[in-house]
């Protein structure tokens, strides 16, 4: 998962200010690093970092991105290390060009793709999927943009949402499976392409409409032409955009988030009623499921957890180390509030399950009498192709475990999932359209046998 953010101002001296703010709004969508690419009068403006968006940029910084065209992009690895030289949007210059792309998801045949062009001498210089699209560009035949594009995309298997920049045409595409969301927005005569809709209302922009999957826009100097140039294919969406990753106040795929949340809660209180004295989320991801769920079981819902909001999401932390001490760090119990109580905690997911383990005996230490876990969405026993961290099954506590051995790893008095069914019955359009690979092992695209080796070997 990443965030992009792109936008065309035909010399809009504010584009860096606000790409800056719309990856401000996106922050959550990877902390590892950020760069914005400003096209500026035949020129190119670049800057880049490590770490989150106000560390990367300050406002001398910020004053000097100004131009017609500029594309920004927040990062967190799945594929290629947490190094400098993979901080995108990735910028080349070719035959009097300036290429930017900044790229969402995950190219299932990337490997492929790489290994032939290496044949053909190309020299890489990040361990990025995302840069064999800028070779697929730089090397296409044709010199118009739009077919270089197209003959590009046209090559690409798995998941995108790309925003592009060329020279000072700005251009957003989704793959035609629709896995990752990407909306237009308009901001007076301004065009805006970015991840989530919380990053047009942060700069005050209008949403106008969601790039639709297998469309390609292309927007230059005020003016939007739109392409469709593939084959259909049945349609995909992540569905644990709505679990875990998007922002609650974000609009996608056609839905408010928070509102998907907390259906998932309701649903969750349907199949898996306990019996206790008050309902906990696990904040923050867990928030919202927990109102649905204690609405719905008409028991009281209390903030039995403080997170410390200068600490990031230890769910997309690259290394081990770093996720166990921010989960020590990150939430503080009060005690007052759970000593001798039966608590009914809400998690979004669990992953590899240190998290949990190490949540509940932090609350056990408290002196809670009853701990019953109730979980959002299915267990999740199988790798993700298309960008969320989880590539191996080894990883992956549900897959090597059976549920009871899950609570006592845990530490839980019970614990419970919600189902298929009822997660896909929560859901807009009742589920129909989205990708349950994770939870199922059936994807909607071929994945190499390869790729899961491929991708630890990128990550170390």
């Amino acid at each position: 998962m990443c965030g992009v953010f792109g936008i065309s101002g035909d010399n809009n001296k504010e584009v860096g200010r606000l790409t800056y703010l719309g990856l401000y709004a996106l922050q959550h969508r990877g902390e590892e690093s950020a760069g914005i690419v400003v096209f500026d009068k035949k020129r190119v403006k670049h800057y880049e970092g490590m770490g989150l968006v106000n560390e990367v940029f300050d406002e001398k910084v910020i004053k000097s991105l100004s131009g017609e065209v500029a594309v920004g992009h927040v990062r967190y690895s799945t594929t290629g290390g947490s190094v400098a030289k993979n901080i995108q949007p990735f910028l080349v210059t070719h035959k009097k060009d300036y290429i930017a792309v900044a790229h969402n998801g995950n190219l299932t045949n990337a490997s492929t793709l790489r290994d032939g062009m290496e044949e053909k001498g190309s020299i890489f210089q990040t361990s990025m999927d995302s840069e064999i699209i800028t070779h697929l560009l730089t090397s296409c035949e044709q010199r118009d943009i739009e077919e270089r594009v197209v003959s590009s995309l046209l090559k690409l298997e798995g998941a995108y949402s790309l925003v592009l920049m060329f020279n000072d045409v700005l251009v957003g595409a989704r793959d035609p499976y629709g896995f990752k969301p990407l909306c237009l927005g308009k901001l007076g005569d301004t065009y805006i392409l970015c991840s989530e809709t919380c990053a047009l209302d942060l700069i005050q922009a209008e949403y106008v409409r969601d790039i639709e999957r297998g469309e390609v826009v292309f927007i230059h100097k005020g003016k939007l032409q739109s392409i469709k140039p593939f084959p259909k294919k049945q349609e995909a969406k992540c569905i644990f955009e709505y679990i875990y990753f998007a922002r609650p106040d974000s609009n996608i795929f056609g839905r408010n988030v928070y509102l998907v949340r907390k259906t998932l809660g309701k649903q969750l209180a349907d199949e898996c009623p306990v019996d206790c004295d008050f309902v906990m989320p696990i904040p923050d991801s867990g928030n919202y499921a927990a109102v649905g769920f204690a609405q719905e079981s008409n028991l009281p819902l209390e903030v039995g957890m403080v997170r410390n909001h200068y600490v990031g999401r230890t769910f997309i932390q690259p290394s081990k180390f770093i996720r166990d001490f921010r989960v020590r760090v990150k939430l503080n119990p009060i005690k007052d509030v759970l000593k001798d109580k039966r608590v009914a905690i809400i998690e979004d997911s669990i992953v590899r399950g240190t998290t949990s383990r190490a949540r509940v005996k932090t609350l056990r230490e408290t002196g809670v009498k009853e701990i019953h876990m109730r979980v959002s969405c299915p267990p999740l026993r199988y790798p993700c192709f298309y960008g969320i961290d989880f590539p191996t099954k080894k990883e992956l506590i549900a897959h090597n475990y059976s549920i009871e051995k899950i609570r006592d790893f845990i530490g839980v008095d019970s614990l419970q999932y919600l189902s298929l069914e009822g997660m896909l019955k929560a859901m807009p359009s009742e589920g129909k359209g989205f990708c349950v690979g994770c939870f199922t092992g059936e994807y909607p695209t071929p994945v190499p046998k390869r790729l899961s080796k491929n991708i630890l070997e990128r990550k170390r």
